[in-house]
């Protein structure tokens, strides 16, 4: 309907052309929206706000002028002029009941764009270590992530999924001297765990598998391992410090071929643990990312050395240290990308991996960070536009960390400790369709406390309660609908909807003929919020229609009818659900 408009509104605005109201060098940006107030008509248009200086003419006049050349349209039942000079249409009832046919009519694609466009994005989410189960914090990146990626395939996007698996780095070494020295302590050995090694007990899981498939094989003497080791914190000397001997002495020990094997004991146990996870949680990838790969590859070194080329990295002659030029490109200071030993650092990988995804082919990425990281956007940003790619490919959509309440004492939540809540705690308790609905209804950069009280409740506070129970209602309807011995009478339904006269009937359709909007500007926006908002809306508006009118009454045409709408809100709370990741149960 809003290309019907602006269709009509550019066919007026073609006539002031001819007729010189208008420069012939115009270009008219035509806008037609959604109108928030029933009373200002069903869409508006500021067409005559924009150009209103061009055609040196008052914005009331010139809206005036449109309005007198609109062509007539046997949808549209009149116009008004509101105001500085916005257009206001009034759409007839049987043209804003057509949705109700075009939303049966295509179902579950309803909404959906047809035509893909050429662009090719990757959108790249949660990426979270593994160097621990998933907690509540990563499940809101997951939800948000999973259900902006489907959004833009809506919105006819073609969407790659992508996990970026952090399997190399100092965290990854910490995990696995952790679970090394409660190996040992599964081969009878006595040690003081170091206050910064990872102490949940998942560790303990994967010591006690490497023990059984490993026997003692991996053992070595405590006293060795901790021989003129730095005191750890609690001693007074420096955690980080007495770790960073203890991996290093693990490696020494171990060997590398043995230290490796106990690396991927923590690395596999975890990231198997992960992607089952995030696939209970209905989060899927096209691809698994290695981290350790754009070593292996020599990314990181071909990235470095094409940065060295266009003169961006230099050497500090005071530390050693190889530094990229990120100060010209806007960030607060130069960046360390090789140290004196010959160790490139994280930056440095991150550099590597953005320029492979762009290598790749892709037109555009979306990283989705915790909102931590912040400050890491404007120096990936200078590495992108250093390597000779437009920064603006990229995009950056930070999520804050979901807060979890039980009652009113907060949970706190620490990988390295293992007092946490895992998501799959999380969803244990709630539910998944809790999750993935509640973790989108606010703006990802919000600040978002978890309830668990309202995510388990059964009653109208609970949104996605709410909403399922809009859809349920409608197969409940059609259930008794068969008891009672009718039947439901589709086409009948859809040539009676002219008697749908009341004005919660006319809400509910005029609710409906908003999805597509809203389904593209929620995914082109990456604002799920928007549609989760809209479905509670909806949902409001069917249950109000739903207790004001009768469903099954003894007049034939007008019972088809309200079936018909009933069935049209049905299809459309499933579909939207669906995007959200969210089940649309038929009993409740």
């Amino acid at each position: 309907m809003k290309e019907h408009i602006a269709e009509l509104i550019q066919s007026a605005l073609n006539s002031l052309l001819e007729n010189g109201v208008l420069p012939a060098d115009v270009q008219p940006r035509i806008m037609v929206e959604n109108t928030r107030d029933k009373s200002h008509g069903d869409f508006a248009s500021n067409v005559s706000l924009t150009l209103a200086k061009a055609a040196k003419r008052n914005p009331r006049e010139l809206a005036q002028m449109i309005t007198d050349a609109l062509p007539a349209s046997p949808q549209l039942d009149r116009t008004e002029i509101a105001g500085p000079g916005f257009i206001n249409f009034f759409m007839n009832q049987e043209s804003t009941a057509a949705v109700v046919e075009q939303i049966l009519t295509q179902g579950q694609s309803f909404g959906l764009v047809e035509k893909k466009s050429d662009e090719k994005v990757q959108v790249e989410f949660v990426s979270a270590n593994p160097t621990g189960p998933l907690h509540v914090g990563h499940g809101r990146g997951a939800a948000y992530g999973a259900t902006v990626s489907d959004l833009l395939e809506a919105a006819g996007v073609n969407v790659d999924r992508e996990y970026y698996v952090n399997d190399a780095g100092r965290q990854m070494n910490i995990l696995a001297t952790s679970v090394w020295l409660r190996y040992l302590e599964k081969c009878g050995q006595e040690l003081t765990f170091p206050s910064n090694g990872y102490k949940g007990a998942y560790v303990h899981d994967i010591a006690a598998e490497l023990q059984a498939k490993e026997g003692d094989r991996l053992s070595r003497p405590v006293a060795d391992v901790f021989a003129d080791i730095p005191d750890d914190e609690p001693f007074g000397g420096d955690k980080e410090v007495h770790i960073d001997a203890l991996i290093e002495r693990a490696n020494a020990l171990l060997g590398e071929d043995d230290y490796r094997i106990v690396f991927d004991a923590g690395l596999d146990s975890i990231l198997t643990d992960i992607r089952d996870d995030l696939g209970e949680f209905g989060v899927n990838y096209q691809t698994w990312f290695s981290e350790r790969s754009l070593t292996s590859t020599g990314d990181v070194d071909r990235a470095l050395e094409t940065l060295t080329e266009k003169g961006f990295i230099y050497k500090d002659e005071t530390d050693g240290n190889f530094w990229f030029r990120s100060t010209e490109f806007g960030d607060d200071k130069d960046r360390v990308v090789k140290r004196a030993n010959g160790q490139t650092t994280y930056f440095a990988s991150d550099i590597a991996y953005h320029m492979n995804k762009f290598e790749r082919g892709y037109d555009k990425v979306i990283n989705i960070w915790g909102a931590d990281h912040h400050g890491y956007i404007t120096r990936v940003k200078a590495a992108i536009q250093a390597l000779g790619y437009d920064p603006e490919r990229l995009v950056v959509r930070l999520v804050q960390f979901a807060i979890l309440y039980r009652g009113e004492e907060r949970v706190q939540m620490s990988t390295r400790s293992g007092s946490f809540v895992t998501l799959r705690e999380l969803r244990d308790e709630v539910g998944s369709d809790a999750c993935r609905f509640f973790y989108v209804t606010r703006k990802a950069e919000q600040h978002m406390d978890f309830d668990l009280e309202l995510a388990k409740s059964e009653s109208k506070d609970n949104p996605v309660y709410y909403i399922q129970y809009a859809h349920a209602r409608v197969c409940s309807v059609m259930r008794k609908l068969d008891e009672a011995g009718w039947s439901w009478d589709k086409a009948a339904g859809l040539a009676a909807l002219s008697r749908l006269e009341t004005e919660h009937e006319k809400d509910l359709i005029t609710k409906l003929s908003k999805y597509p909007d809203v389904l593209k500007n929620a995914g082109l926006s990456h604002e799920p919020h928007m549609l989760a908002n809209y479905l509670k809306e909806l949902a409001s508006d069917f249950h109000t229609y739903y207790n004001a009118q009768k469903m099954l009454i003894d007049d034939a045409e007008l019972r088809n009818a309200r079936l018909t709408l009933s069935e049209a809100s049905r299809q459309v709370i499933s579909n939207g659900l669906q995007l959200l990741g969210v089940s649309a149960p038929e009993h409740m």
